[in-house]
């Protein structure tokens, strides 16, 4: 019997993890990779029978941590799920029946993603598709931050998969966007990418205008306006950070010339 394993990357997530090991309650196993929780995620994943492994997060970022989870299953087939994702119940029976006849594709599944407690379908946040479900040997990721799978496989579309809980409060909020826009920063200045000031203020304003305007932020309401106003300013501190990084870089440079 071909078996799947769902795989859900940690960081104390005591109050997700629950919620997300029972919607993925129908795979094979559960595999949970931890990058060093200090709360109860560790208790919570174990009593509902997952596996717990414990890898600190490296250089490489989330695409490393993936890459490593993919070694701790022997399962022909890997789902990818997010301490803050729950996987519809309906969908349980369409993922069993790809994994059972072995339809080999990298398929990515509708993740609909609710945002302090609004189901969000338009803007930054509309409806999107991730690359979550495929044979375990058949993918690598790549990226730090906004990782993506690397595959010769055909890729598919699977509907109304996910329900992705984002943020409960602003202060979770303000803590993703502080550590992904370092992140996100630090990859750019390994890659040898710089950007102007001028830039800057053009991808920003570009970005509040694509997810406003363009993906129709605005039929989200008010909210959908300050989520597109984040958009911006994500886009603008990630860049700020960048040509802070450089100008430190700069300055130890110089300084080791001089001695």
């Amino acid at each position: 019997m071909v078996r799947l394993a769902v795989i859900i990357l940690t960081k104390n997530e005591e109050n997700n993890i629950e919620d997300c090991i029972q919607s993925a309650s129908f795979a094979d196993e559960i595999v949970v990779i931890d990058s060093g929780s200090t709360d109860a995620t560790q208790a919570k994943a174990e009593a509902l029978g997952a596996r717990f492994v414990v890898h600190p997060m490296d250089e490489d970022g989330f695409a490393g941590q993936r890459n490593f989870a993919l070694t701790q299953t022997e399962a022909e087939w890997v789902f990818f799920l997010d301490a803050d994702e729950r996987i519809v119940s309906e969908a349980a029976g369409k993922i069993r029946e790809i994994v059972q006849s072995d339809a080999k594709a990298a398929y990515f599944v509708e993740r609909k993603n609710i945002v302090f407690g609004q189901m969000m379908m338009h803007g930054a946040h509309r409806p999107d598709y991730v690359c979550r479900l495929f044979p375990r040997a058949e993918v690598k990721w790549q990226g730090k931050v906004h990782e993506g799978v690397q595959t010769s496989l055909q890729e598919k579309k699977l509907t109304d998969v996910l329900r992705h809980c984002t943020y409960i409060t602003w202060e979770q909020y303000f803590t993703k966007f502080n550590s992904y826009t370092s992140l996100a920063a630090r990859e750019m200045l390994e890659k040898g990418k710089s950007v102007s000031s001028m830039a800057v203020m053009m991808h920003a304003f570009g970005g509040f205008f694509k997810t406003y305007v363009l993906k129709q932020g605005f039929l989200d309401g008010f909210l959908g306006f300050v989520m597109s106003f984040m958009s911006m300013m994500y886009v603008t501190v990630k860049y700020m950070k960048l040509k802070n990084m450089q100008r430190i870089k700069a300055n130890d440079s110089m300084r080791g010339g001089t001695t």
